[in-house]
C-alpha cells in the first residue's frame, strides 16, 4: 500500500530569510518569509519550523496560512539571531488543487549571514534562500 502514494515534486515554492528594517523599532530583523513562484494558488499552507543541533533543540513553531496567492509571498516569523549558530527546518505542508504537496527546506547552521545573500524572487529584496 505504501509504494502505491504518489508524492508530487514540489516546485516554485521556496522559503527565505532576509534581513529588513523595522520602522516601529528602528532595527534592522531578520525574517522567514514563504514564496510562491507558481501560476496557482495554494490552499491551507501548513508550516512546521524548529531549530536543532547534537547538543539543542528549539520549541516547536506552527502557522497556518488559508490561502497564499499565486506569485505572492508572506512572512512566517521573525528569527532571532541566535538560531543561526542552529540547524533550522521548515516543514511545509499546502494543497494545490486537490492534491496534497509537502517539502523540508533547511537553512544549515551558520549559513544565514549577509555574505550568502542573493536575489530573492518576487521581492525584490535579497537574502538566503532555500529550494
Amino acid at each position: 500500500m505504501k509504494k502505491d502514494i504518489q508524492i508530487p515534486k514540489v516546485e516554485g515554492v521556496y522559503l527565505a530569510i532576509v534581513n529588513e528594517y523595522n520602522d516601529l523599532y528602528k532595527t534592522h530583523d531578520w525574517n522567514a518569509y514563504i514564496i510562491n513562484d507558481k501560476n496557482i494558488d495554494l490552499e491551507l499552507v501548513l508550516i512546521v519550523t524548529n531549530g536543532y543541533s547534537e547538543k539543542k533543540v528549539t520549541s516547536t513553531f506552527r502557522k497556518k496560512l488559508d490561502l497564499l496567492p499565486k506569485k505572492s509571498y508572506a512572512k512566517i516569523e521573525f528569527m532571532p539571531e541566535e538560531l543561526f549558530v542552529l540547524n533550522n527546518e521548515f516543514k511545509v505542508t499546502f494543497f494545490e488543487g486537490n492534491t496534497m504537496h509537502e517539502k523540508n527546506f533547511l537553512f544549515r547552521r551558520n549559513t544565514i549571514n549577509e555574505k550568502a545573500f542573493q536575489n530573492i524572487p518576487l521581492m525584490e529584496m535579497k537574502g538566503i534562500l532555500v529550494k
